[in-house]
């Protein structure tokens, strides 16, 4: 006796199937509906249309852009790593003992025969160069870091994050238009040596939020007031001071000694090279001194921060 064999399935029964003998039987034949609206004339011609106003619009913008400031040139100050980035924090808080400060260049591998294309390495090659990560990392850090210790205060309010910001841009803003001022009084026309001088400003922002932060441990919650404010304060004043004044000292006043076949490092007049030297002095010093200060001013009364936010909300609704 032998058990009776399996029924046979009907391989081509479509009872209960909802995709009505569509399932199987090859690709392409699954939901045919998706297929058809890939292959539709029409969608496919509105695709087209609009990957080519995207690609206008970006043209546009990038046309735009560059009449102002290098879209390649500004990739450069953005080539980091996560070893120079710590490296670079170190030497912007420690750089007492720091040498050599001059920057590394390499030929163009190009024309490797031509002694006049070369060009500087990027921060992740070269500790000494100038980079706008670390800047606008910093700044966004403070503009967060500012709104969170006023939380930790009792202080916050809706007013505080757009005050902070307010207030970093201005600074901002001042700086690099002072910075263009001086690149033309001292007849700075490279644009390189401007990105330059924008990027080492943005490093003051590094030293503030150190200021922030261990001040606001010392003074358990009172501001960056007393003297443990001002004593970090002084020190990362001090600190970023003599940072740019090492480092701007190989773009604002180049030396034959030190100069190399890069077109940026040429010797400049006496008469020029006096007024480039006041104007280093007053900006590492005085300029970063007063925004520094007022960065880092941080009070620690509810009380205050409250009135001053609803004098400004004042000011802006008149």
């Amino acid at each position: 006796m032998r058990s009776p064999p399996p029924p046979q399935s009907q391989s081509n029964s479509n009872y209960g199937s909802p995709y009505n003998g569509q399932v199987g039987g090859g690709g392409g034949t699954f939901a045919p509906a998706f297929g058809g609206f890939i292959n539709d004339p029409t969608a496919q011609m509105g695709y087209q249309v609009g990957k080519t106003a995207l690609n206008a619009g970006q043209e546009y913008m990038e046309q735009n852009i560059n009449r102002y400031v290098s879209i390649s040139a500004l990739k450069h100050y953005f080539n980091v790593s996560t070893p120079y980035v710590l490296r670079k924090l170190l030497l912007v808080l420690f750089p007492w003992r720091h040498k050599p400060w001059s920057r590394e260049q390499r030929p163009s591998h190009s024309t490797p025969a031509d002694a006049s294309n070369y060009f500087f390495l990027p921060p992740r090659d070269d500790i000494n160069s100038p980079d706008m990560y670390i800047p606008v990392m910093a700044f966004v850090t403070y503009i967060l870091l500012s709104t969170l210790l006023a939380g930790l205060r009792g202080a916050f309010h809706p007013e505080v994050m757009g005050l902070t910001a307010t207030t970093a841009f201005v600074v901002v803003l001042l700086e690099i238009l002072g910075l263009k001022f001086g690149t033309y009084v001292l007849s700075i026309s490279n644009d390189s040596q401007l990105l330059d001088l924008v990027a080492y400003s943005g490093y003051k922002f590094v030293g503030v939020i150190v200021t922030l932060v261990i001040s606001e441990i010392l003074n358990r919650g009172h501001g960056t007031g007393g003297w443990a404010g001002w004593t970090v304060f002084g020190y990362t004043f001090m600190a970023n001071a003599f940072f740019l004044l090492r480092s701007l000292k190989y773009v604002l006043l180049p030396d034959s000694s030190n100069s190399t076949p890069a077109g940026g490092m040429h010797t400049v007049a006496r008469s020029q090279r006096n007024r480039r030297t006041q104007f280093l002095f007053i900006y590492s010093y005085v300029v970063q001194f007063i925004f520094m200060w007022i960065l880092s001013r941080q009070d620690g009364s509810p009380a205050q921060i409250k009135a001053a936010a609803g004098a400004a909300k004042g000011v802006v609704a008149g």
